[in-house]
């Protein structure tokens, strides 16, 4: 038995320091590399060593589209992932991920309110509504901000975990449904605009909108590392948790800040991201066959930034100039997995190494 788990902690290390920062460094590369354009690998190599391209044209399409694209992709792969691993553990559900609370509906609400009901806004606020990139990231957040907000005030006033998830999936439910009704007194430019956005898309950050994107995911990545030892307690259940002198309260206040700033800063920067928060996290479970935090924070991490560098690689369909819906790709990617999930019979707990 000691044999199993020392073998078993030392292929971790391997994932952790080599395999999984490897793959993921070939996979951004290669991103960058491929696309509906042919621009030669060493043109790339020289272009980010400060080197002057062949052709100008190709330092545009490097610096300002597939770098940019890339590095949204890390962030989205790393965002969704973990919240998806806090949110399976504050719910002990393995189907449950970073949309759960309805952070995300509360963002798609705020910007189908942007979108489709832009001339009654711009009635009350004349000159200052107009939809563009900024406008729907910000109605984004408000409609995120105000979900968490509610969200909050919710969770200060019950016990149990499984209550706040039924009221996030009601938010979730009355946000669809106010959304619907949206679309029923809409013309078919504002449905098609909003419909667009439900795709999800990594190719249309700036670099300024980048500078404020990458921050919100660090912060929110970096105090998920710090939650690693309550978040083991809960897997055994609140009652045991609270016995090792977890205050469960703030801790579940803490869970629910941090995935609501990732899910909903990555809804309001790349639009709806389907099915990365619930797969990842068992795909980490699975490799590293361990349930403890201590490993499976920084293997979701990573293992999201692989699956959705590879998912945007196929939606830019290398060689053709047309660039297929991300949700599409990380529908077909996740759904398999999900269906795995409620069919097999792996035991979500998984033994701590």
């Amino acid at each position: 038995m000691n044999t199993s788990k020392l073998k078993s902690k030392k292929l971790n290390f391997w994932y952790l320091t080599v395999i999984f920062p490897v793959t993921a460094i070939v996979l951004f590369v290669l991103n960058i590399y491929l696309g509906s354009i042919d621009i030669p690998f060493m043109q790339i190599i020289e272009m980010l060593s400060g080197g002057t391209p062949t052709h100008e044209s190709w330092a545009n399409i490097l610096f300002d589209f597939r770098l940019p694209k890339a590095t949204a992709a890390v962030l989205v792969g790393a965002g969704l992932a973990i919240g998806g691993l806090l949110m399976q553990t504050l719910f002990n559900n393995p189907l449950a991920g970073p949309f759960v609370l309805g952070i995300t509906s509360g963002a798609s609400l705020g910007v189908a309110l942007l979108v489709m009901a832009s001339q009654f806004l711009i009635s009350i606020f004349p000159g200052f509504v107009q939809v563009g990139n900024w406008t729907l990231i910000l109605s984004g957040c408000l409609g995120a901000g105000l979900v968490l907000l509610v969200v909050l005030l919710v969770s200060a006033s019950v016990k149990s975990s499984m209550t706040l998830l039924i009221v996030g999936l009601l938010f979730g439910s009355t946000a669809g449904a106010l959304v619907s009704i949206l679309q029923f007194f809409s013309d078919k430019e504002q449905i098609q605009t909003y419909v667009i956005w439900t795709f999800g898309s990594l190719g249309g950050l700036t670099w300024e909108e980048l500078a404020l994107f990458v921050p919100v995911v660090v912060i929110g990545l970096v105090m998920a590392f710090l939650l690693k030892k309550p978040l083991n307690a809960l897997l055994i259940g609140e009652e045991y948790a609270q016995s090792m002198g977890v205050k469960v309260k703030r801790v579940r206040v803490m869970i629910i800040i941090i995935t609501s700033l990732l899910a909903g800063s990555i809804t309001a920067f790349c639009g709806p991201i389907a099915f990365i928060g619930i797969a990842v996290p068992h795909m980490a479970r699975i490799m590293l066959n361990s349930g403890n935090h201590h490993y499976l924070i920084p293997a979701t991490i990573m293992l999201g930034i692989i699956v959705m560098l590879i998912c945007d690689t196929i939606a830019q369909i290398p060689g053709s100039q047309y660039i297929l819906p991300i949700n599409a790709i990380t529908s077909l990617f996740g759904a398999p997995m999900v269906l795995w999930i409620v069919l097999g019979k792996k035991d979500f707990r998984a033994s701590f190494a």
